[in-house]
């Protein structure tokens, strides 16, 4: 290891490492847009504009940052989000976050594009994860996905609404985006400069999407996915199909994807128990405004009626409470941990999980707060964050 943990300071430390230790289509995978990449920007900056009110002289002994999330202990508002290919950042890279997060206390969401499979992930883990779904043409095997996902034990199924059709990212086009990766001059030479990867890859046997090769009809090799995944996003979900998969399902339903407040009002009407206000970490719609931005019109429209939370942008603690600030539930991290898993595997998940835990507390006690019921946007200097 090139550096000591314990010197990895923040979330930024994190991506400096994974992006030389991982293959570049599969960093620029995590860590990229739609298009010009401008809602992905937005994400995160929009959070730098709001400024935090620091207190003193106020007691800020036994602090908590625990919390429920759809009813679930939490030991902050934080959730691992489901990200495709995380077994590319990292060998078994699913089975290692899963892990990192039930040791520390907040949720994992498996993808329907993981690599390891839910089953892979169920066998190596003791507590209940999450599985995010995607509502493929197929409907056959999406109703074979929930009851896998329910055999596993997952304990929330988190249902994406904003990925009918792929959005347009440059970068895996340019790269020839594949897992795993084509045999190509281009790719050969980048993997030589990874060998820690290779040899973490070459220790797995978990190298394609395991929630569908030998699960979906005539997917039994790579040339059959390719043309499977190519067709079966389907653009014809409606808000009849969630009501389908909710009664199929039968626990616990989040939907994922919400970016306007009529959008949250068909989302609260369902009996869902969450909605995660979500651009696709800006890799749907290029223009379409931040999470951060949005958050507080949703919150007045349907915070009464359903748990909101928050995805997209959050690369500190203080993300995270500034999101809570203004109404959030619950928050959800993605591109934080697979900076983590992509530099140092499961300890670097656990890493980033800490350095998020640590912002938030010290944030929290810097503005005079010692518990989540008490921060709003008290904490917050007027004219500088979203209404």
């Amino acid at each position: 290891m090139s550096q000591n943990l314990s010197t990895v300071t923040c979330i930024e430390d994190l991506r400096v490492v994974a992006k030389r230790r991982v293959p570049r289509m599969f960093y620029d995978y995590a860590d990229s847009g739609a298009w010009t990449e401008g809602t992905y920007r937005a994400n995160e900056s929009e959070f730098h504009k709001i400024k935090l009110r620091q207190r003193v002289a106020v007691n800020m002994d036994g602090r908590s940052l625990a919390t429920t999330m759809a009813g679930i202990d939490v030991k902050m508002p934080v959730a691992l989000a489901p990200t495709g290919l995380t077994g590319m950042q990292h060998a078994d890279g699913e089975i290692l976050a899963a892990q990192a997060a039930a040791d520390f206390g907040v949720p994992f969401t498996l993808s329907t594009m993981s690599i390891c499979s839910i089953e892979d992930v169920a066998q190596a883990t003791q507590k209940p994860f999450w599985f995010q779904l995607y509502v493929m043409r197929d409907r056959e095997f999406i109703g074979n996905l929930i009851d896998r996902a329910k055999a596993a034990g997952c304990s929330a199924l988190v249902l994406t609404l904003d990925l009918q059709i792929m959005g347009q990212r440059h970068k895996d086009i340019k790269n020839g985006l594949s897992a795993p990766p084509k045999p190509t001059l281009r790719n050969m030479l980048n993997l030589a400069f990874k060998p820690r990867w290779c040899l973490g890859m070459l220790g797995t046997k978990r190298r394609t999407f395991g929630n569908i090769v030998g699960h979906a009809k005539g997917v039994t090799d790579l040339a059959a996915l390719s043309s499977w995944t190519a067709e079966q996003f389907d653009p014809r979900l409606s808000w009849d199909d969630v009501a389908w998969i909710k009664e199929r399902w039968g626990g616990k339903l989040i939907l994922k994807g919400i970016l306007d407040a009529e959008d949250a009002r068909r989302a609260a009407a369902t009996g869902a128990d969450a909605l995660i206000v979500s651009n696709h970490g800006g890799r749907q719609l290029d223009g379409a405004l931040s999470t951060i931005e949005v958050l507080p019109s949703i919150v007045s429209e349907v915070g009464s009626q359903i748990e909101v939370w928050l995805d997209s942008g959050i690369r500190s603690g203080q993300d995270v409470l500034k999101a809570i600030a203004l109404g959030a539930r619950g928050t959800m991290v993605g591109r934080a941990f697979l900076y983590g898993l992509g530099a140092y595997g499961k300890a670097g998940v656990t890493r980033a999980l800490e350095i998020l835990y640590k912002e938030a507390d010290v944030t929290m006690a810097l503005c005079g707060r010692r518990n989540l019921a008490e921060v709003d946007t008290s904490i917050l200097v007027p004219g500088t964050y979203p209404r």
